[in-house]
């Protein structure tokens, strides 16, 4: 029979790699559906349903003797290995599919997470009443000891993974490298399982195999090139030239799978994406041609920054929380950071750490299907309005649906509470508005002086305010919603139709 605190061990270890695995979930499925509200419950939800149906397995092997359970949990775990192993390619090759076929977004969450993941998470919730049921078997005296001991181990294990995944594994090793050293680990945990089990059996041999070809798959992921060319803390960054010639190079800037902007060497004033093009466009048009302070939520590409940064009078601030974000855009989107005061951190504490006033303040935080949600809230619009000047103005970019407009309505209804005139932009193509839209929301003491503007992003196009009748309907919409730090269910309001 094998000491209690080896079993102890062996529970530690592997709730531990289990937690890594999830939350290693996460981030490598951000470069296909992004990070979201969705993601993490969907991926949460399938984890826990793996672990219920592996510890329902479990249980049943844990009726059976000690050397055969210990057999059965040693092949558990390598299969937990085996397609921890395969989960790298499992999603590469289910994701597309699985996101055509599925055009709603929280289906298609939940499918490619049930795919890749519940298999792991099953095989590794088997270990857990087996060790448990041989512990308590160990010592009948002390049974109970024993019991809360395994208890503890899992729980501990569990904080220990979450703690080394987020702050350790995927900044140091990226999720390819994190995942092999789980695979590693599941592989050491099994060996030592079928060793315990002291059994001789012709079963052996395709456990071997299964281990091997769990370390083999392990190495060959990451030999795969990776999807990201830097994977930080909080983003998967791909760089993608859209115009690879050397002498006018284009390039475009992915942040987990959403396009956030691109840039042209030769051309820092040239936008090229509709939203940055018209928040560029209205802020410049407001301020005239007297200097000013801007301050921008987020960087990206550091497309307006770039543009501005160099004219003696315009001051630029910018919030970019994440410091690899800006040393790509200095090493592949020909961003200057001499030109800008920047802060690596969340562009609400950056605000309200300092008493600083700006002209301009522009947000665009906006993805497919989320934002954060504590930059949409009044108490976060109450925070900017008392750092903009007398006649500053506040940009912000908004994705909705023309034929529904919850999000926007909810969002324009809660600056409203705060900004004495909201304006509602949007490009004028002279078609019927349809489809999801990327508009503009500006607020401040005033309105602007015009209606129509022309821009460029790269062609000619005109932007267009709706009428103040317009917005107020959509203020005044039952649907339309004060978003507050206590209750801002954006995700709810954007996400797309089933």
């Amino acid at each position: 029979m094998p000491p209690v605190f080896l079993l102890v061990f062996l529970q530690a270890v592997v709730s531990a790699a289990s937690l890594v695995v999830e939350i290693v979930a996460g981030r490598m499925l951000a470069p296909y559906v992004g990070m979201s509200l969705y993601t993490w419950t969907s991926i949460i939800a399938v984890v826990l349903a793996g672990f219920s149906a592996g510890h329902w397995a479990g249980g049943r092997l844990a009726e059976r003797p000690a050397a055969t359970g210990l057999m059965a949990t040693g092949f558990g775990l390598a299969g937990a290995a085996l397609t921890t192993a395969a989960a790298v390619f499992l999603l590469r090759w289910s994701a597309e599919p699985v996101i055509n076929a599925l055009t709603a977004p929280i289906a298609s969450i939940t499918a490619i997470s049930m795919i890749v993941f519940f298999l792991p998470s099953f095989f590794a919730g088997i270990p857990a009443p087996v060790l448990a049921r041989i512990a308590v078997d160990a010592d009948r005296a002390k049974a109970g000891r024993a019991l809360g001991a395994m208890f503890a181990a899992g729980a501990l294990g569990a904080i220990a993974g979450t703690l080394l995944a987020g702050f350790v594994f995927i900044s140091f090793l990226g999720t390819i490298g994190t995942l092999a050293v789980v695979t590693a680990t599941y592989v050491l945990c099994a060996a030592l399982l079928l060793g315990l089990a002291r059994r001789k059996t012709p079963a052996i041999v395709p456990a071997a195999i299964v281990l091997g070809a769990a370390l083999i798959l392990a190495g060959s992921g990451l030999a795969a090139e990776n999807p990201c060319k830097r994977e930080s803390n909080y983003f998967c960054i791909r760089v993608v030239d859209v115009y690879p010639e050397a002498k006018t190079p284009v390039r475009l800037m992915v942040l987990d799978h959403l396009a956030h902007g691109i840039s042209a060497r030769d051309f820092p004033e040239v936008m090229f994406t509709p939203h940055a093009s018209m928040l560029e466009l209205i802020a410049r048009t407001r301020m005239e041609d007297r200097p000013y302070s801007a301050f921008f939520i987020g960087g990206g590409t550091y497309s307006i920054p770039r543009a501005w940064g160099p004219k003696p009078q315009v001051k630029v601030t910018v919030a970019e929380i994440d410091p690899a974000v800006t040393e790509m855009a200095e090493k592949y989107f020909w961003f200057d950071p001499a030109v800008a005061r920047i802060f690596h951190e969340d562009a609400r504490r950056a605000l309200a750490s300092r008493p600083d006033t700006y002209d301009v303040v522009i947000g665009d935080a906006f993805t497919d299907i989320t934002v954060p949600q504590h930059l949409v809230t009044k108490e976060f619009f109450e925070l900017v309005r008392s750092r903009l000047t007398d006649d500053g103005v506040y940009l912000m970019n908004v994705i909705d649906h023309a034929d529904r407009l919850q999000a926007m309505a909810s969002i324009a209804a809660t600056l409203k509470s705060v900004f004495p005139e909201v304006e509602i932009w949007v490009q004028n193509t002279g078609q019927p508005l349809e489809g999801r839209l990327v508009f503009i929301l500006a607020a401040g003491n005033s309105l602007s002086k015009t209606s129509r503007l022309e821009g460029l992003d790269p062609e000619p196009y005109v932007a267009g305010r709706l009428t103040q009748d317009t917005v107020q309907r959509l203020i005044t919409n039952e649907n339309a919603l004060i978003l507050t730090d206590d209750y801002a269910p954006i995700d709810r309001l954007m996400a797309l139709r089933e």
